[in-house]
């Protein structure tokens, strides 16, 4: 992993990198509604993780969201074989630049995420670029709204300690880092 930019005190740091590969307290997943895995990060997530990720995502599905997760909610789960101890799965919205509500959707994905990991008492969360792959959210607005929701939060809570953004290229961390709201 190799920390490109820190932010808030070092509470914030930019990456590139595998997020798979992550050994901290929580990674998050852009997954679909579904919970069963998929393409992009979801898909990677899933393939690391190993069968019991999905078993306990099916578990959920059978339990709690039988109709799949809603857009801007996110779940926890155990990890698998990641070398995280947790997975918190956001289903994050597909962009349509005539819903209003695109923004609030993005920004709860990171809302909810942090929230989860706050009442579980977690020190280290790492984000990929969530809706930003095939669900096409533009990844300059993408990065403003994710910068703007996680600076809020942090600022109110203690935990997570250290939120990571995880870029698997760089040319994506850079676009963040263009439009991120992050002070200097």
């Amino acid at each position: 992993m190799q920390q490109i930019k820190s932010f808030l005190n070092n509470r914030i740091e930019v990456c590139i990198g595998d997020i798979t590969t992550l050994s901290i307290d929580a990674i998050v997943n852009a997954a679909n509604s579904s919970l069963l895995g998929g393409g992009g990060v979801d898909g990677a997530i899933h393939r690391a993780a190993g069968p019991s990720l999905l078993e306990e995502c099916r578990q959920l599905r059978s339990s709690h969201y039988p109709n799949g997760l809603s857009t801007g909610e996110a779940v926890i789960t155990k990890a698998g074989n990641l070398p995280s101890k947790h997975v918190i799965h956001t289903v994050g919205p597909i962009y349509n630049p005539n819903d209003p509500a695109m923004p609030e959707l993005l920004a709860s994905c990171y809302t909810t995420s942090l929230t989860l990991a706050a009442e579980h008492k977690l020190t280290v969360v790492a984000f990929p670029a969530v809706s930003t792959g095939v669900y096409g959210y533009p990844k300059s607005k993408a990065a403003n709204i994710a910068s703007d929701a996680v600076i809020a939060f942090l600022k109110k809570n203690a935990f997570p300690q250290k939120v990571i953004f995880v870029f698997f290229k760089t040319k994506d961390a850079d676009i963040f880092l263009d439009n991120a709201g992050f002070p200097q």
